[in-house]
């Protein structure tokens, strides 16, 4: 039991870790279950690496990256409705020109940087082990945050996610309750990135909420799935780092990566298991 016990109780900056860790992964469970619900995948990805530029600037200029992270997810979410709604292209294409330009202009500040090399690791694969008490509670107010908005708006996110002519007919109009739903995504991506970093938080965004999908036939139970591979990722992954001396975030998410492969062997398993239905010779 010591093997994975004393890493946490013994050290100070392994319990922080695991502590927001667990919250992390309850926000990007939340904000995940409707990315995969909505089919919002390339934009969640695009707002992780979106909002590097932001937080170079802001890292540059002395301000903390999360208000970098910010503007630059503000800039993200309006250039994409700008770009859609006063032209012809799709809103993948928008999405995929602003994911590509603002990537693009990140890397351009970083590289103009002479002192940004442990900065920029950082922030693309975060500080898990370096974590303190400010950025716990920043990161638990955002999960809060989060976990309300998906509260008060849980009936016209399902409705958008499944039907949204429904929605509109139910008397929710798609565009606002599809901004808000954009609004979370990019909140979860912003309080998170200190945790894992930007290039690390998409696939705690999309493993763990997909491996619930692919348990669950109700959204809560979904989100209920996604918290608990999420935490197991958290746990496990910071284990193996802790004993084989390898990097935090990326154990993390190949231990998520992982989670999510074995519940899609066996659920495939368990399907040809079940013998199909008999037809009815009736008539």
């Amino acid at each position: 039991m010591d093997l994975f016990v004393t890493p946490f109780s013994s050290n100070a900056f392994m319990s922080h870790a695991l502590i927001a860790g667990v919250l992390v992964s309850v926000a990007c469970a939340i904000a995940g279950t409707f990315v995969i619900l909505r089919g919002l995948a390339f934009i969640g990805d695009a707002l992780a690496h979106g909002v590097l530029p932001g937080i170079a600037v802001s890292i540059l200029a002395g301000f903390s990256g999360i208000i970098g992270a910010a503007i630059g997810a503000a800039l993200m979410i309006g250039g994409i409705t700008l770009i859609t709604k006063r032209s012809r292209l799709s809103s993948d294409t928008a999405i995929g020109l602003l994911f590509i330009g603002m990537l693009a202009l990140g890397v351009v500040i970083v590289s103009r940087s002479n002192s940004f090399s442990g900065d920029l690791t950082s922030i693309l694969f975060g500080e898990i082990l370096g974590i303190g008490m400010q950025a716990i509670l920043i990161q638990l107010i955002g999960t809060i945050v989060i976990a309300i908005i998906a509260v008060i708006c849980a009936r016209p996110f399902l409705l958008l996610s499944f039907d949204p002519e429904q929605a509109e007919v139910a008397g929710f109009s798609v565009t606002l309750y599809h901004n808000i739903m954009l609004f979370m995504i990019a909140l979860t991506v912003i309080v998170s990135f200190q945790t894992v970093g930007t290039l690390l938080v998409f696939g705690l965004l999309i493993a763990p909420a997909g491996a619930g999908a692919l348990l669950a036939k109700r959204i809560e139970a979904m989100m209920a799935w996604a918290v608990l591979f999420g935490s197991m990722s958290m746990y496990f992954g910071l284990l193996i780092s802790y004993h084989f001396n390898f990097a935090a975030g990326a154990s993390i998410i190949l231990v998520a990566i992982t989670i999510f492969f074995i519940v899609f062997i066996l659920q495939n398993m368990r399907n040809r298991r079940v013998p199909p239905a008999k037809e009815s010779n009736d008539g």
